[in-house]
């Protein structure tokens, strides 16, 4: 009998966790098959994303960087993921640049989600600058991890429409709506292992027909 191993995944907040509860709802109810998120980690004490992980019975832990540099601060964070035989770390509104030694602790392993489709706005005040351009459409993108800014390779997106009477709130709303879901998708075909990252490229591998 072959026995499925749970992927563990880590969660990465810095503030209410929205996207962060969204996963944690997908793995309940299995639209990420196979996996199971083991703990949040906020570098906030106050962030509202604790309260709400605590309630779904997953254990919390708070690493503030309280003036240590980064490496010093990560260096904590990567342990206890060690500790925990974390596979997958997922970043929800985690506002801190990862350095290079928690990329490489793991490489290919790191997700995170911007609220633009990228390679376009990346950083911070997405919506702000996808209106101050004008564009008609934004999204938002599941990607990679590496050592640039949001610029790993893409796994997902998802488009919206941008309207002439919107602000950077209403525009955030009706991104963040597409983010629950797109998310889940995206860490559900990196938990399957069914894809392949093909230069910048992340292609779903075709299956086989039995």
């Amino acid at each position: 009998m072959l026995i499925m191993i749970s992927t563990r995944i880590a969660i990465l907040i810095s503030g209410r966790g929205s996207n962060m509860t969204a996963l944690a709802d997908a793995v309940e109810s299995n639209r990420i098959p196979n996996a199971e998120v083991s703990i949040v980690i906020s570098d906030k004490a106050d962030a509202a994303g604790l309260k709400l992980a605590h309630a779904r019975g997953i254990e919390t832990l708070v690493c503030e960087r309280k003036g240590r540099k980064r490496e010093e601060h990560e260096a904590g964070i990567i342990a206890k993921l060690q500790e925990r035989e974390i596979g997958l770390v997922c970043l929800a509104g985690y506002m801190r640049l990862l350095s290079p030694c928690f990329i490489q602790a793991f490489t290919g392993r790191i997700l995170n989600i911007h609220p633009s489709l990228l390679p376009s706005f990346p950083g911070l005040d997405a919506q702000r600058q996808a209106l101050d351009h004008g564009v008609k459409f934004s999204g938002c993108t599941v990607h990679f991890v590496d050592d640039t800014l949001d610029g790993g390779p893409i796994i997902a997106q998802r488009v919206v429409p941008v309207f002439e009477d919107d602000t950077e709130q209403t525009l955030a709303n009706r991104i963040l709506a597409e983010e629950h879901d797109v998310y889940a998708e995206a860490v559900a075909l990196v938990v399957s292992g069914d894809y392949e990252i093909v230069g910048r490229q992340v292609k779903q591998r075709a299956k086989a027909i039995k």
